[in-house]
């Protein structure tokens, strides 16, 4: 019924304009006193067989929502009604910025993707920080993790960018979980310069010193691009080493327009951003396959890009990933998506 009704009408919108009718409806339906129950009791599988402890936290399901779905931490309870194991907010910088002009959100249908490019638009760490104590008071029995990602507001130069997640860190420390280090995104003019290996090192080992000097350390994650090179992926590794950071989620959206199935001539006109959905599920694989093998699996990997069904799920898994996430595949597969990859998973438990 998703796929051959509700997603062809959704289809006949901006992408980006039904992204936030949607969720509004959502938050809407799920506050009438009775409905969330039911839809816990529709998508939620809670299985202890599912559950995994990851960098010190215990998620009771491996399948997470990306960044980027929930930027302002307003859909923690919704997402994990929906079956979700845990959910990261973001990304979030220090202060409120609008991101890049619209239209910046597009779908590629023919090749169940997204090209994104936009550009951090979020309402700033302090907001977001109280949406989320807000929802641990009133979290009920969820047992959801949340993640914070972090960025760079766009005017901040990168030789003052640390100070912009410092202060980001410091916002949501007593929030979130866990910390997600974003500088990656291909949509923030000169993030990516962040990932090259001396400034990713003075950038984490400085958060790391932060986050030392707390009675309770967070786990820190580094978020990175599957345009990466295998020398700077082995860049990646040392610098994991080196500042002790809890592992890395690979990965971001990427900038290659190589082998997409949409007309090249409407892929130029789009125009930038980075693409997301099925077109990344093979390289995202294969840097998770490179760093686990090539670090002996050293850190916990989550794995994200291109996850639609339980074997893409398998897939991550199998190359070395702990958790996985998902984002465009939820529009293209609809409410129910965790509950399958999660049964699927069960299912292999099980035989």
């Amino acid at each position: 019924m998703y796929k051959h009704i509700i997603l062809p009408l959704l289809f006949r919108f901006d992408a980006e304009t039904i992204h936030h009718t949607v969720t509004r409806l959502l938050q809407l339906a799920l506050s009438i006193p009775g409905v969330s129950a039911i839809c816990r009791k529709l998508y939620v599988v809670d299985d202890t067989r599912l559950a995994r402890t990851v960098f010190g936290l215990t998620f009771p399901n491996p399948v997470g929502m990306a960044a980027g779905f929930d930027k302002n931490a307003e859909l923690i309870s919704e997402l994990s009604d929906l079956g979700f194991g845990f959910v990261e907010i973001g990304t979030v910088t220090p202060r409120p910025q609008p991101g890049n002009p619209r239209p910046r959100l597009f779908r590629l249908k023919a090749d169940g993707g997204l090209i994104n490019r936009m550009g951090f638009n979020n309402k700033g760490a302090g907001p977001a920080a109280e949406r989320l104590r807000h929802f641990a008071k009133n979290r009920g029995d969820r047992k959801v993790i949340v993640g914070g990602n972090i960025g760079k507001n766009k005017d901040t130069p990168n030789e003052n960018a640390l100070n912009d997640y410092l202060l980001s860190f410091r916002e949501l420390f007593d929030a979130v979980d866990y910390f997600v280090v974003n500088v990656s995104s291909p949509n923030t003019p000169g993030l990516r310069d962040l990932q090259e290996k001396e400034p990713l090192m003075h950038l984490l080992t400085a958060l790391q010193q932060e986050n030392k000097q707390k009675p309770a350390p967070k786990p820190i994650l580094l978020k990175i691009a599957p345009d990466l090179t295998n020398g700077q992926l082995d860049d990646i590794i040392a610098i994991v080493a080196e500042t002790g950071i809890a592992g890395v989620i690979a990965t971001n959206t990427t900038i290659s327009r190589d082998g997409l199935a949409t007309d090249s001539t409407i892929v130029a006109q789009l125009g930038a951003g980075g693409v997301s959905g099925r077109p990344l599920r093979e390289r995202a694989t294969e840097v998770i396959r490179y760093l686990h093998q090539q670090s002996s699996g050293a850190f916990p990997i989550i794995g994200v890009g291109g996850i639609a069904t339980v074997d893409d799920a398998k897939e991550k898994l199998r190359a070395g990933a702990s958790l996985v996430q998902v984002y465009t595949s939820f529009i293209y597969e609809g409410p129910g998506l965790a509950r399958r990859i999660n049964e699927g998973l069960l299912s292999e438990l099980s035989a």
